[in-house]
């Protein structure tokens, strides 16, 4: 058996290894990657100006992808509020603390006091914050502002953030688009819907025929989801009264036995 040796040469490598080579700096995202909507950072914003008499001119955000906070430009009067990388939380508030930099910190919630530190007031507030890389956190904050407390909490302020969290949500849902289509047309979605609601339809081989759209729906750029069947004159008036007899099941409040009911049925009958 002969054996074929293939020679690599170096430039034959490097082109071989490039899409590596881009691949090992390209920026991780991590569960840190939380970044804040603006309309959330705008109530926190609001809090601390309203709460603390500050000027929100004062506010920066060090914590940004590819920020480096110990090596950012901080004013002699900056107030730091953000959302940092909460897995090196700890190291954050003692690199503030030790600088004498205030701040006001996004922390999780049930996890507030770990590297708790007397000189911090916490503030848990029950909020549910939707961040834009998805991630729903339940979000706590951790001050170095003047504060004659160590913990509190805040339900005005998670009040304010959860309603914001919840017109985004409504917001960013998109509503789809519901169609009905005519009896001469069958989809699966359709008969699930009979399935569920205990009603028997059966098409016939040669009462069919397969189509992806109506002529109408082409139109105006549409389609059935998941394709139908066009039905003959018969199979479609079966299909209508296939749908009456669900909707009229649909309709109908079905009332189960209780657990005491079925021990006395199971009772009945016996010899």
């Amino acid at each position: 058996m002969e054996v074929v040796v293939i020679k690599i040469t170096k430039s034959k490598q490097s082109f071989i290894d490039y899409e590596g080579f881009v691949e090992k700096f390209k920026p991780r995202k991590t569960t840190d990657d939380c970044y804040t909507p603006p309309e959330v950072m705008e109530v926190v914003n609001s809090y601390v100006e309203r709460r603390w008499g500050l000027d929100r001119s004062r506010f920066v955000r060090p914590f940004y992808p590819g920020g480096d906070y110990e090596n950012f430009d901080y004013a002699a009067n900056a107030v730091v509020v953000d959302n940092p990388p909460f897995s090196i939380l700890s190291k954050i508030k003692s690199f503030y603390l030790a600088r004498g930099i205030p701040f006001f910190l996004f922390c999780p919630s049930l996890t507030a006091f770990s590297g708790w530190n007397e000189q911090l007031d916490t503030i848990v507030c029950d909020a549910n914050i939707t961040y834009e890389n998805g991630a729903v956190v339940r979000t706590a904050f951790c001050t170095s502002l003047p504060s004659e407390y160590v913990a509190e909490s805040a339900p005005d302020l998670g009040e304010e953030i959860n309603r914001v969290c919840d017109e985004l949500k409504k917001r960013n849902v998109k509503s789809l688009s519901k169609y009905e289509y005519p009896d001469e047309v069958l989809t699966a979605a359709k008969l699930q819907w009979m399935a569920a609601h205990h009603t028997e339809l059966r098409i016939r081989r040669g009462e069919c025929c397969k189509i992806g759209a109506l002529d109408a729906q082409k139109a105006v750029g549409k389609r059935i989801f998941g394709d139908g069947l066009l039905l003959s004159e018969r199979a479609a008036a079966e299909r209508a009264a296939a749908e009456r007899a669900a909707a009229e099941r649909a309709a109908v409040k079905v009332w189960t036995l209780s657990e005491r009911e079925r021990a006395v049925q199971a009772a009945l009958g016996g010899e």
